[in-house]
């Protein structure tokens, strides 16, 4: 019988996200979104978390792959185009969400507010699209 592990996110993505890791870009990366808000909210824990969480993500990299399906959609991809291109929508245009990105395109990521839910369900919604797409 073939592997069926998943890697889903890499580590070396979940370290260059570390680095803005007071923003907790990381933790939502893993798809930690209640702790990636208190990041957010807090600066990391007030530094001391995003120092902790240098140590913590190779186990937030496994979690992360046993619980997101690989598919036709690349997390890792859709995950650069919405932290460093999300308020143009772009990572909506690749997950084939023509309408909602191109309204983001025009709105700054509807100003800032549809950035931030992305990040919160960025993985859920990969996720779902690949359970309608799975590898082959």
């Amino acid at each position: 019988m073939a592997n069926t592990k998943s890697n889903s996110h890499t580590i070396s993505l979940g370290y260059i996200l570390w680095i803005f890791g007071f923003t907790g870009s990381h933790r939502f990366f893993y798809g930690k979104t209640a702790t990636g808000i208190l990041w957010f909210c807090t600066l990391g824990l007030f530094g001391i978390g995003w120092i902790i969480d240098l140590f913590l993500i190779p186990s937030m990299d496994r979690e992360a792959d046993l619980k997101f399906l690989e598919g036709k959609y690349d997390y890792n991809f859709a995950w650069i185009l919405l932290v460093f291109l999300g308020f143009l929508g772009i990572h909506r245009l690749y997950l084939g969400k023509y309408i909602t990105g191109i309204l983001f395109l025009l709105t700054g990521g509807l100003l800032g507010m549809g950035w931030a839910y992305d990040l919160c369900t960025m993985n859920d919604q990969i996720n779902e699209l690949n359970h309608r797409h799975p590898l082959s």
